[in-house]
Order: structure tokens, then C-alpha cells, then sequence
């Protein structure tokens, strides 16, 4: 792997789960220019981007919105469908560095239990989500969706609502946006994340901890201590 922040995949090394496993391991995770390039590069950012789960904050608004149930959540009902998704264009983002490779790969580490989905739909209809990698106490943010109002939100509300059911300490989102930092986003340096990282790779954390599948909102908003009251 390359000290450096971003370092291009050099072939030497297949590429496999269980490598790509013990990249997260070390801190170090893959992407790819753009959908149409097959290499892949690993990233070891400078300074890295998380949410602390004992942090985490909802707006008003959408936790009423979360408690109405206006949305479905389920945990990798549909996980190839969410990873597509989330290669899909979205406002401010018009390529996607989700190529065939990473599909590949992350799908193989869904099969072997060590990447999960966080889905909201409505009406039967896939409408936003996120997905990402699970080891240890430590989850993987590696990217989100919408396709309706709010849908994606409400699924890393959801996400932080299981991890910390389930006694996760680290929630990797690789980089702070303006959409994170809504809800508690930090940036810490390198040396800081891999101290974090490695106490979180100490043990084991639940990712399955709520069972229930759809979660209601109330369940979820209640796992991280919110109490809405119902509207009159």
C-alpha cells in the first residue's frame, strides 16, 4: 500500500476481499477516477473525515420526518440496487467514482457479511440509502443516495441508530461535506484516526442489533435518545 494520500493501484497485487479488508485495516481505501477507469487508486487521506457517534445530531424536522415512517428502512433488502444507485449523478455530482471493479468488490464483501446497506423506500419503490463496510467496532461510510426528499438522510439516521445499538465506536465517512457537517461531521488528522481505528478493530460490535426489519422511526429516533412527540 502507498504512504502517500493517493497512490495509483499498480497491479502487483490482486485486489481480492480479504485485501481489501485489511486495506480498511490500515486505514486505506480504494476509488476510481471515474466509471469509465478501470484502475483503482488507494486513498490515505491527511486528515479524515468522521461522525462521532456520541455527537450525532438531527434537525428537528427530520426526526418528525423519521418518526412518521413516511419512509420504509431496511437493512440489504437490495444491496446491488443500492450500490447502483449510489453511482447514479446526483445534484453537485455529476460523475461517480463507483466503477465496475468497485461494484465487483463490494459486492463480494456483501456476500462474505462485511458490507451492509441502509435502504429507505416508499410505495415498494427503492428511493435512497448508502452503503458501506463493516469490521470490527468500526463501519465504512462509503457513499449515499436520494431520489426523493430527505430518503438519504433518513438512512444515516437509521445507520447511526444501529451502530450505536450495536456498540460501534468509529463511523468512517472519509471526508467532511457540508451535508455531514449538519450532523456532527469532524475532521481529525491521520495519526488521531488510526489510534481510533485501531481500538475500534480491538472487538466485535453487532451491526444487527435492532432486529427489526423494517425499523420503525420511532425505534430508531429511540436508540439514540430523541423523543419527538407526535404531531396533533
Amino acid at each position: 500500500m502507498a504512504s502517500r494520500d493517493t497512490a495509483r493501484e499498480t497491479g502487483l497485487v490482486e485486489i481480492t476481499p480479504e485485501v481489501l479488508l485489511k486495506a480498511y485495516a490500515c486505514g486505506i481505501f480504494p476509488m476510481a477516477e471515474n466509471a469509465d477507469d478501470p484502475s483503482l487508486y488507494w486513498i490515505e487521506p491527511e486528515h479524515r473525515g468522521l461522525i462521532p457517534l456520541d455527537g450525532f445530531h438531527v434537525p428537528r424536522r427530520l426526526a418528525r420526518t423519521i418518526r412518521s415512517d413516511q419512509f420504509e428502512v431496511f437493512i440489504d433488502r437490495d444491496f446491488e440496487a443500492t450500490i447502483d444507485g449510489c453511482a447514479e449523478p446526483q445534484a453537485g455530482r455529476s460523475r461517480t467514482w463507483i466503477n465496475g471493479r468497485i461494484r465487483s468488490l463490494y459486492c463480494k464483501l456483501h456476500e462474505i457479511g462485511h458490507c451492509h446497506s441502509v435502504e429507505t423506500w416508499r410505495d415498494g419503490k427503492l428511493v435512497g440509502g448508502l452503503y458501506g463496510v463493516r469490521l470490527g467496532r468500526a463501519f465504512f461510510g462509503e457513499s449515499m443516495f436520494h431520489r426523493e426528499r430527505d430518503a438519504s438522510k433518513v438512512a444515516l439516521v437509521h445507520l447511526v441508530a444501529r451502530l450505536r445499538a450495536g456498540g460501534f465506536t468509529l463511523l468512517d465517512t472519509q471526508f467532511v461535506t457540508s451535508h455531514l457537517s449538519g450532523f456532527g461531521a469532524i475532521e481529525v488528522s491521520k495519526r488521531l484516526y488510526n489510534r481510533m481505528l485501531e481500538r475500534a478493530l480491538e472487538d466485535e460490535a453487532d451491526f444487527f442489533a435492532l432486529d427489526n426489519d423494517p425499523v420503525p422511526g420511532a425505534a430508531a429516533l429511540a436508540a439514540l435518545g430523541i423523543k419527538i412527540q407526535p404531531s396533533s
